[in-house]
């Protein structure tokens, strides 16, 4: 194990206290995986309206700080809670202690992201309050390891406004893309808002031109490393197809960018210690499976005792997560063979409207519930049979690795993290842990859940897919080391 390193983390989400995507989840695992492990870590993020702000306490020496900004100033604070489930490891003692910079003027407000005039200045004000609260408690991090456009601004912050003090000279910043898709782009007005205005040079120059700046690609720019959350999605944000405009940069850094799988906190997402399924089980005893299967069919008004398998989808109703492909084939599967479907999601109404026709069309064999609601995300993992994931594309999806560990054979497109996870099931070897398809196609998809099908009639083949794919290790504690790497590596270059 390496020597301790001093690590702050800067994310605009933290799970359990604001969450709305996968981030929330991958912030807080990996920072209490490195804690666990004896690193020194501070784990930052905004005081949103929404968080309770009864557990919170004041952090030790740190008083309220103004931050100036051109068109005025703002008072902050930090405040800090404990990280439920967090043990230390090493000369840590306690839980993590998740520290929240509370800026009222700015983050006080109904939802966490907006479209408000003044969007830029809170992500910007962020990133300042985290390197002021470093600055203030005197405390130099070896490492600042930023997530998405949020924090794209930071490292340019440390090497401009804050480049004077010597507390920060041997900090390296380290830039997790989680989802190339999302990138914080506003009129180049903003340089002047956000208090960079004599740093313009250090904008992508081509882009203030177009009146312009993109907070994820100026983090590109200026960060010592980036990171994406894939083998497979590091390889496609530098193509064309994949890139979002930014594949040009990304491959001209290509020597200073790696892919790391998300890690699964198995303390939460495992089928032998969920308090949120009505049986347990595992790879040596699957019959609690069963009767999850049974109670989830009953708790969406399912027909009992499919001959065929329960196809489960917990997903943002998006494009880029392929529906696209399914009005196509779903009624025809539905029809043509004796399977369930549950559905638990939200998102384009397109697909909202669709899902609400095959509900009304077919209410014996489709289940769905529009919006997020935890509880049932774990009985539909542990009571599906296959969980389809068609993804256009999927930097690294967290929920394939979840079906694995429930014995829930994935459906997956090879793209992303889905192809970095997911081993192609093998009729000769007997060997593979999901189904793979690889056009972005119905046709593909179609033909693939009909293999699906045909296999499922082979029951020993199918439980020893299932008992295969929950013995795989995704967990943090199997991944923390190639971050502990990453971040040897990049303070060694300098």
């Amino acid at each position: 194990m390496p020597s301790p390193l001093r690590i702050a983390i800067a994310s605009s989400e933290c799970a359990p206290f604001a969450k709305t995507g996968g981030l929330a989840d991958v912030a807080a695992a990996l920072a209490k995986a490195l804690w666990a492990r004896g690193h020194d870590v501070r784990l930052f993020v905004p005081y949103y309206k929404r968080i309770d702000a009864s557990g919170l306490t004041t952090v030790e020496g740190l008083k309220p700080f103004d931050m100036e900004f051109p068109a005025r100033t703002y008072r902050a604070e930090t405040r800090k809670a404990p990280m439920p489930l967090s043990a230390g490891g090493g000369s840590n003692e306690g839980p993590l202690q998740v520290e929240f910079i509370n800026i009222p003027d700015l983050f006080g407000r109904e939802e966490f992201y907006t479209d408000d005039e003044d969007e830029p200045v809170r992500w910007a004000a962020f990133s300042r309050g985290v390197l002021e609260a470093c600055q203030r408690s005197g405390w130099a991090p070896d490492i600042i390891h930023v997530n998405d456009w949020h924090t794209g601004l930071l490292p340019l912050f440390l090497r401009t406004r804050y480049g004077w003090d010597t507390l920060f000279q041997g900090t390296r910043t380290l830039l997790s893309i989680h989802n190339l898709g999302y990138q914080g782009a506003f009129k180049a007005s903003a340089i002047e808002a956000v208090g960079l205005g004599d740093a313009r040079q250090s904008f992508h120059q081509e882009r203030l031109e177009k009146g312009v700046i993109n907070f994820l690609e100026t983090g590109i720019l200026h960060a010592s490393w980036l990171s994406t959350v894939s083998d497979t999605y590091a390889r496609e944000i530098q193509t064309q197809e994949h890139g979002m405009g930014l594949d040009g940069l990304l491959s001209r850094r290509s020597d200073h960018l790696v892919g790391i799988v998300n890690g699964v906190d198995y303390e939460e997402w495992s089928p032998d210690v969920d308090p949120d399924i009505p049986a347990k089980f595992g790879p040596d005893d699957l019959a609690g499976k069963r009767v999850c299967r049974d109670k989830l069919l009953e708790e969406l008004n399912l027909a009992p005792n499919p001959r065929g398998p329960v196809i489960g989808i917990v997903s943002r109703m998006t494009g880029q997560k392929g529906f696209d492909l399914l009005p196509d084939i779903l009624p025809v599967l539905l029809r043509s063979a004796d399977v369930r479907l549950i559905v638990l999601g939200s998102g384009e109404e397109t697909y909202e409207r669709y899902f609400q026709w095959l509900r009304d069309a077919l209410p014996q064999k489709v289940g769905v519930y529009f919006g997020y609601k935890n509880e049932l995300s774990h009985r539909i993992e542990a009571g599906s049979d296959l969980f389809l994931m068609p993804s256009r594309y999927e930097p690294c999806g967290l929920n394939q690795m979840y079906s694995l560990r429930y014995g829930t054979i994935p459906v997956v497109r090879a793209t992303g993290g889905l192809a970095d996870t997911v081993q192609r099931w093998d009729p000769e070897t007997r060997e593979g842990t999901g189904f793979v398809f690889y056009e972005f196609s119905s046709t593909a998809l179609h033909d693939t859940l009909r293999h699906a099908l045909e296999v499922w009639q082979d029951r020993d083949a199918w439980a020893k897919m299932q008992q295969t794919g929950m013995r795989q290790d995704f967990s943090w504690k199997a991944q923390v080391t190639r971050y502990e790497d990453l971040y040897s590596a990049i303070l060694a270059e300098f």
